[in-house]
């Protein structure tokens, strides 16, 4: 049951890529996070864009646009290779969309959340991360 969330700046996305990043970014975090590619885990894995009004986001040294993707996995979902490989394709698939090149990495942070079992609900009842890999091991890729 993962979320993603982007933040950027508004205009700073291509407008192909706004169309796509969402389920581009959603898509990553599905395939680092090793869930079956399947039309229910497609349809839990939500991803928000947060575009920032012009002047929202700036640093001490100047206004060009970052980006922070926030990644919310249930706690023990991601191993610390999986980490890496979700932060390293994260960040590519941003500065894609953004039409930056490799040297911008630093202009993209991921933060990964993970949420400690029994605190995260959907459905009206708590959801375990054991519950999660067994219904996973269940699916079979429809994809």
């Amino acid at each position: 049951m993962p979320m993603i969330r982007l933040t950027a700046p508004t205009g700073a996305l291509t407008e192909q890529a706004r169309a796509t990043i969402q389920r581009d970014l959603a898509a990553v975090l599905l395939r680092w996070e090793g869930a079956p590619d399947t039309a229910f885990f497609r349809a839990q894995a939500w991803s928000y864009l947060a575009e920032l009004p012009a002047g929202a986001q700036t640093t001490a040294e100047d206004d060009a646009p970052r980006f922070l993707v926030e990644v919310t996995v249930p706690e023990g979902a991601l191993s610390e290779r999986r980490k890496a490989g979700l932060v390293e394709e994260a960040t590519q698939t941003v500065l894609s969309a953004a039409g930056l090149a490799p040297d911008d990495a630093l202009r993209v942070w991921v933060l990964v959340h993970e949420q400690p079992d029994g605190t995260w609900g959907a459905g009206g009842s708590v959801v375990r991360h054991a519950d999660l890999v067994a219904l996973a091991k269940g699916q079979q890729t429809d994809a």
